[in-house]
């Protein structure tokens, strides 16, 4: 394989259930160490795809190829792909360090060469003190970071991370998240990460994709894909207001939001709920098209009534496709 040749390509993938399409025509590329994340809302297909990868679900058409190997039709344990679910299944009845050391033993590497991976990934992941405690004694973070280091030591070429800190509490999520970029970083690892936390998505990936309804509707970097939505679904999910523009709709961010001194009737909303949220006031209102929009302003700020209108306009606004 070349440099230039991408670690996973996945050309065209689909699926479907009881020819129900669930995938349609998926296309996109992992680098070697590169973390990418497909977001969306639930129920857009991210699971079915990353099942499509490890050979869990069949395809109705396309390939997927790593290092240039077609993998349709190899059995999973073949393919060279972790995948790593919501919940950690770690082995109940064995310590963390047996957890860990559970596939280089199966792959029958020299005792030694084992321990030391363990000690290195123990020290990667601050599981130092934790070897030989029960999974069932950690806490949700723990076990994650438990799972992870399983995972790194079968020296997997991707992993699959199906939302690993769903069930994480916020504090608890934060550091997570950095200390699996960090590992994954460290360890030279590719990694495809589906989630549909937009922080989460935009923090952790090199490259982030929409997926909505089985289809990649767009790709590019955290801040391309962020700063151009490509249609009025894309804008809502990434948390912009869609509102009428001039020359047709416009998406544009709660805080680019300001009161306008001379308000129209295209531009007046009825507050249904206003309070704050840590350093800012959150004010939400409907239209008269009962649409949502969210206002957002640094504090201190008066809270207008609900029920009252406002009218607002905005300081910048991105054009979106009617």
């Amino acid at each position: 394989m070349s440099s230039s040749e991408p670690l996973l390509s996945v050309e065209g993938l689909s699926a479907a259930w009881e020819r129900e399409p669930v995938l349609r025509s998926v296309s996109f590329a992992v680098g070697t160490g590169e973390l990418v994340v497909l977001l969306g809302p639930n129920g857009s297909g991210k699971t079915t795809l990353l099942r499509c990868l490890a050979g869990l679900e069949p395809l109705s058409g396309g390939r997927v190829r790593l290092e240039g190997r077609d993998l349709v039709g190899l059995p999973p344990h073949r393919r060279g792909i972790a995948l790593m679910f919501q919940e950690p299944a770690l082995f109940p009845h064995r310590s963390v360090f047996e957890n860990i050391a559970y596939a280089p033993l199966l792959q029958r590497r020299p005792r030694k060469e084992v321990d030391n991976e363990v000690g290195d990934l123990v020290d990667l992941l601050h599981l130092g003190g934790l070897e030989d405690r029960d999974p069932g004694t950690l806490s949700g973070g723990e076990r994650q970071k438990v799972a992870l280091a399983r995972t790194l030591a079968a020296r997997p070429r991707v992993i699959l991370l199906d939302e690993p800190f769903a069930s994480i509490d916020v504090e608890g999520k934060a550091e997570l998240r950095a200390e699996f970029r960090h590992a994954l970083r460290a360890s030279h690892t590719s990694a495809v990460h589906v989630t549909h936390d937009r922080e989460e998505g935009f923090f952790l990936g090199d490259q982030v994709g929409l997926l909505f309804d089985g289809a990649l509707e767009a790709w590019g970097t955290p801040a391309e894909v962020f700063s151009s939505p490509a249609s009025v679904r894309a804008a809502r999910f990434l948390g912009y207001n869609v509102l009428p523009g001039p020359d047709g709709p416009v998406a544009v961010l709660p805080s680019e939001l300001t009161e306008d001194g001379s308000p129209s009737a295209l531009r007046s909303w009825t507050v249904i709920a206003a309070g704050t949220v840590g350093r800012e006031a959150l004010v939400v209102l409907r239209g008269p098209s009962n649409e949502r929009v969210e206002w957002r302003v640094p504090e201190p700020f008066g809270l207008p009534s609900t029920g009252t209108q406002v009218a607002l306009s905005w300081v910048r606004s991105r054009p979106l496709p009617r």
